[in-house]
């Protein structure tokens, strides 16, 4: 009985090409993300010896990683497009808090706090821009 291989049969051949593609660009995605791991673990070792160049004291443990607090009603790189749709629909100029409020109405939240409104308002525009 002989078996052929699945990268033998017509139908599954389409799938076995895109799978190999995603797994390609995965492993290069990998590579691209350790590199900018050195660049940064580079920098980062560049300013731990700045720090100690002006204070031999200073203790490097105490600084906390500052993470990245995720908006809970939009995606990443969502509401600078839900903005720029608030403002081609705007009948007059808005401030950022109006902004803020027709963004969130736009999306259907209800029972946003003032707290909320403030975290939409400095949401995207506090993350630098990938190019």
């Amino acid at each position: 009985m002989v078996r052929h291989r699945p990268t033998q049969n017509p139908y599954t051949r389409p799938a076995i090409f895109t799978l190999e593609r995603l797994h390609a660009e995965l492993g290069g995605a990998i590579l691209e993300n350790w590199q900018k791991y050195d660049e940064l673990s580079e920098q980062m070792r560049q300013l731990e010896a700045v720090i100690k160049m002006l204070d031999p004291n200073y203790n490097l443990a105490g600084i906390a990683v500052k993470r990245r607090k995720p908006n809970k009603w939009f995606k990443r790189g969502t509401l600078y497009r839900k903005a720029v749709d608030a403002l081609r629909t705007a009948t007059e100029p808005m401030t950022a808090q109006q902004l803020a409020s027709a963004i969130l109405a736009a999306h259907g939240v209800q029972d946003a706090s003032k707290e909320d409104v403030q975290a939409v308002l400095i949401g995207d525009t506090a993350q630098p821009r990938q190019s």
